[in-house]
């Protein structure tokens, strides 16, 4: 059983910066392919960024050089960096822990509960 906990996101300005945060439990983390999805109102779930265990990053071209993923295994932390956010960017933002396909949503076996994230123009 793996637990997932996002957190960080809110209101920011077109332009602005989040950075959001994903604590998993248990001692593996540093083993786990994780990624980043998100869900705006009235659609479906998207994917937006991946990075493997060994340290390979993937994106969405609609977050490309925008949005930076991370993680710090000494504090089984995921992070995305989001800079110059924009009005589409709204959704609500979870991670998960990849098993599968990179951008299918089913390639995904544990997931959090979610962080909304807000961009007003």
């Amino acid at each position: 059983q793996v637990q997932l906990a996002e957190s960080g996101g809110g209101l920011v300005l077109a332009g602005g910066s989040l950075r959001l945060s994903c604590v998993a439990s248990g001692r593996t983390f540093s083993t786990y392919n994780m990624g980043w999805f998100r869900q705006a109102p009235g659609k479906e779930r998207e994917f937006v960024a991946s990075i493997n265990w060994t340290g390979g990053t993937y994106y969405a071209d609609s977050v490309k050089g925008r949005f930076f993923i991370s993680r710090n295994n000494a504090k089984n932390t995921l992070y995305l960096q989001m800079n110059s956010l924009k009005y589409e960017d709204t959704a609500v933002y979870y991670c998960a822990r990849r098993i599968g396909l990179l951008q299918d949503s089913n390639g995904y076996d544990y997931w959090g509960q979610g962080t909304q994230v807000t961009v007003s123009s």
